[in-house]
C-alpha cells in the first residue's frame, strides 16, 4: 500500500497535515522525525511538519534530509522548509517579529508543479519566528508575500519543496490544492485509500493474522469498539466473541438499546448487569482518577470473569485508533497524563492474549466513514463520544445511584432537546455535568436549596482541541426551563463556555 510519511518535529499542526492528506485519500502515517522506520518502495513521498524551535538552535531538532532528498519526493512546511534550506547552506535569521496570521501570495510562480491551480493574492496562514534570508545556490524561490520574499521554494534538481506558510490550515485558502499538486503531480499517489478499500484490506489480514482462532472483544457502545466488531465480524464470524458490561454509568436507557442494536447486527454479544459492583467501588470516593482507576479495575475484573467463561480464547480485540498510537510515541516521549484513560490495560498479559487492533492506523472520522460503509446504524455511528468512566466524571464529588438517576435525567433532557432541534449532528459533543454545589432558589413561593447542573457542549474534529458550540439562546432556554422543572433536586442550569485548551472537553 502506497503511502507518505510524515515526520514530525513537534508541530501543533502535524495531525492535522496526516487529516488534510488522508482527506485526499492518501494514506499517511505520522513518525517522530528521530525515530521512524526505513523508508521502502510503499514510501511515495516525505513531508517535514513545523515546530515550536529553531532551526538556528544548540539543541534544535536534527535530520539528514540531504540524504532523505536523494531518494524521495520531500514538502517542508515551516520548520521543515527552513531545514531543507539551512542544511543545503542557505541563511535563516530571526525575525523581528513573530510573523503570525492571514497573508497573501503577492508572487508566485504559476507554472510550478505544486502551485497549478493557485490564484495571486491567494490567503497563506503563516505561523513562525524565524526567515529564510537566502536560499541554496540549487533553490530557487517559488513564491512570496507582501512582508516576506521567500515563502516559498523548490530545488531546481530534484523534487524537493518547501512552504514557509500552513497548507494544512483552513485559513490557507488553497492549501489543500498545494498539498495535492504534491501528492498527486510529484509523488505519483493514486488516491485509492478509501473506506471500501480499507475494509476489503483489514478483513484478508484479520483473516490471515487469526485464522480460525476466537477473539474476546469488550463493546462500549461507542463507534470505536463498534467498527471494530463489525469487521471482525465479516473477517471470522462467530469466532468473535463480543462483553458489552452495564456499569450503571451510561445514559438513561443506553444500555438496553445499544444492546438490542448490536443483537439485531448479528453480533455474538453477551450483556452483563455489574452495576452495583461499580457503585460499591466508587462509595465515597471523590478524587477524579482514583475514580477511574476505580471503574478500570472493576471493569477490568468483570471482563476477566466474563472472558474466562468462553474456551480457547487467544485473542484481545481493542478499538484504539490513531491518534493514541501517535500520543504513545511523541516527538518529546509519552504525553504528560491529564487523565488516565479507561481501557483493558494489563488484560492481554494477565490473560496470556494476543492483541489485535483493526482501527490503529485510522482517525475519528475515518473510523465513522468505515462504519457508515459496513451498515453501523446512525444511533451508534454518529452517537457522539461518551468517556470510558461514563457520568462517574460528570458527577463532580462522590458518586452515588440517587445522583446517577438525577444527572441521567437531566442529561437525556439536554440530548433529547438537541436531536429535536436538528442540533445534535452539528455538535462533536455534548452532555450534562451535576455540580457539587448547592444554591439557593424559589419555586412556587417556597425557597429551595437544591443541585446546579452544567450543560457542555463542543465542537472539534479528533476531540484534540475543541471550542464551545454557539447553542440559540432560545435552546437553551428551554432546556433549562425543562430540566428544573422535571428533575428533583436540580433549581439552576449553567453553561460552560471554555475551550480546549485550556479547559479539557470533561470537568473531571
Amino acid at each position: 500500500m502506497e503511502k507518505i510519511l510524515i515526520l514530525d518535529f513537534g508541530s501543533q499542526y502535524t495531525q492535522l497535515i496526516a487529516r488534510r492528506v488522508r482527506e485526499l485519500n492518501i494514506y499517511c502515517e505520522i513518525y517522530p522525525y528521530n525515530h521512524f522506520p526505513e523508508p521502502d518502495e510503499s514510501v511515495k513521498g516525505i513531508i517535514l511538519s513545523g515546530s515550536p524551535c529553531s532551526v538556528t538552535d544548540e539543541d534544535a531538532p536534527e535530520l539528514n534530509t540531504l540524504h532523505l532528498r536523494k531518494k524521495f519526493p520531500i514538502l517542508g512546511i515551516c520548520y521543515g522548509a527552513q531545514l531543507l534550506a539551512y542544511q543545503g547552506g542557505g541563511e535563516i535569521l530571526r525575525s523581528e517579529k513573530r510573523e503570525y496570521g492571514r497573508a497573501n501570495l503577492t508572487f508566485l510562480d504559476d507554472k510550478d508543479l505544486i502551485l497549478q491551480g493557485v490564484p495571486l493574492n491567494t490567503q497563506v496562514w503563516m505561523s513562525h519566528a524565524d526567515t529564510i534570508k537566502s536560499l541554496p545556490e540549487d533553490f530557487e524561490r517559488i513564491a512570496s508575500t507582501q512582508h516576506i520574499e521567500i515563502a516559498a521554494f523548490r530545488a531546481l534538481n530534484e523534487p524537493v519543496f518547501g512552504l514557509q506558510f500552513h497548507p494544512e490550515v483552513y485559513h490557507s485558502t488553497h492549501g489543500t490544492q498545494i498539498l495535492k499538486n504534491f501528492l498527486v503531480d510529484v509523488c505519483g499517489c493514486h488516491q485509492t485509500w478509501t473506506p471500501h478499500n480499507f475494509i476489503e484490506m483489514t478483513i484478508n489480514e484479520l483473516r490471515q493474522k487469526i485464522g480460525d482462532e476466537k477473539v474476546v472483544l469488550g463493546l462500549s457502545g461507542g463507534v470505536d469498539s463498534s467498527v471494530t466488531a463489525l469487521l471482525l465480524q465479516k473477517a471470522i464470524g462467530n469466532n468473535l466473541f463480543c462483553i458489552f458490561v452495564d456499569n450503571g454509568l451510561l445514559r438513561k436507557n443506553e444500555f438496553e438499546e445499544v444492546l438490542s442494536s448490536y443483537q439485531q447486527l448479528g453480533l455474538n454479544v453477551r450483556g452483563v448487569d455489574a452495576k452495583q459492583l461499580f457503585y460499591d467501588a466508587l462509595k465515597d470516593q471523590t478524587d477524579p482518577e482514583k475514580k477511574r482507576k476505580s471503574i478500570g479495575y472493576i471493569f477490568i475484573e468483570v471482563f476477566e470473569r466474563e472472558a474466562r467463561k468462553l474456551e480457547n480464547i487467544k485473542w484481545l480485540a481493542q478499538g484504539t485508533i490513531y491518534p493514541d498510537v501517535i500520543e504513545s510515541v511523541s516527538v518529546k516521549g509519552p504525553s504528560a497524563t491529564i487523565k488516565s484513560h479507561h481501557n483493558v490495560g494489563g488484560l492481554p498479559e494477565k490473560m496470556h492474549l494476543k492483541i489485535v487492533e483493526p482501527l490503529r492506523i485510522l482517525f475519528k472520522d475515518e473510523v465513522r466513514r468505515v462504519g457508515e460503509e459496513l451498515g453501523l446504524p446512525e444511533t451508534i455511528l454518529k452517537r457522539h463520544p461518551f468517556p470510558g468512566p461514563g457520568l462517574a466524571i460528570r458527577i463532580l464529588g462522590d458518586v452515588t445511584p440517587e445522583k446517577i438517576k438525577m444527572l441521567q435525567e437531566a442529561d437525556a433532557i439536554f440530548i433529547e432537546a438537541l436531536k429535536s432541534h436538528g442540533l445534535y449532528d452539528k455538535v462533536w459533543q455534548a452532555g450534562a455535568i451535576l455540580l457539587p454545589i448547592k444554591s439557593v432558589g424559589v419555586m412556587g413561593d417556597e425557597r429551595t436549596y437544591e443541585n446546579t447542573i452544567a450543560l457542555r457542549a463542543v465542537n472539534s474534529t479528533d476531540g484534540m482541541t475543541a471550542d464551545w458550540s454557539r447553542l440559540p439562546y432560545e435552546f437553551l432556554s428551554e432546556v433549562s426551563n425543562r430540566i428544573i422543572n422535571s428533575v428533583k433536586g436540580i433549581n439552576r442550569v449553567v453553561y460552560d463556555i471554555s475551550s480546549k485548551p485550556p479547559a479539557t472537553i470533561e470537568w473531571e
